[in-house]
């Protein structure tokens, strides 16, 4: 009898790709054998962050992830205006793990998505050094490139 592959999911920005972002999806990646990535839409970036981001387009972040080795699948999340959207889908996706960063804010909502679809969340990684595309975009904008 060959052994399902245990789905991995994850979710973010992915806005400018940094050392931090890589960091934690190949430690995501460890602890299953299929990562997906959930990829925000431009309009939740924008909400989130301000009129000026997304510095990348949704294709365009989806096009860099899907190149890195420990990404097997992104997909592209359109204009999710509920918690009820994001639970339709990730039941649709049926993955048994959630992994997050040890110092991830939303933890409620995840550990109620998990029990939800009967997946484990999975603590990673901590944030790891000061890497931010907020603290990256200030400085890259003082720089002579």
């Amino acid at each position: 009898m060959k052994k399902e592959k245990k789905i991995v999911l994850v979710g973010g920005c992915f806005d400018i790709l940094h050392p931090g972002h890589i960091i934690f999806l190949e430690k995501a990646k460890k602890v299953g054998d299929y990562l997906v990535v959930l990829l925000e839409s431009d309009e939740k970036i924008r909400r989130l962050k301000g009129d000026r981001r997304p510095v990348f387009k949704q294709s365009q972040r989806a096009k860099i992830l899907q190149a890195l080795k420990a990404v097997d699948l992104v997909v592209n999340l359109p204009k999710m205006d509920s918690d009820q959207d994001y639970d339709r889908l990730i039941t649709k996706l049926k993955p048994d793990i959630i992994a997050v960063t040890k110092d991830y804010t939303n933890i409620d909502n995840h550990q109620r998505i998990a029990k939800l679809v009967g997946a484990k969340l999975k603590f990673v990684t901590k944030k790891i050094g000061n890497y931010s595309t907020s603290q990256i975009l200030p400085l890259a904008q003082t720089k002579d490139l």
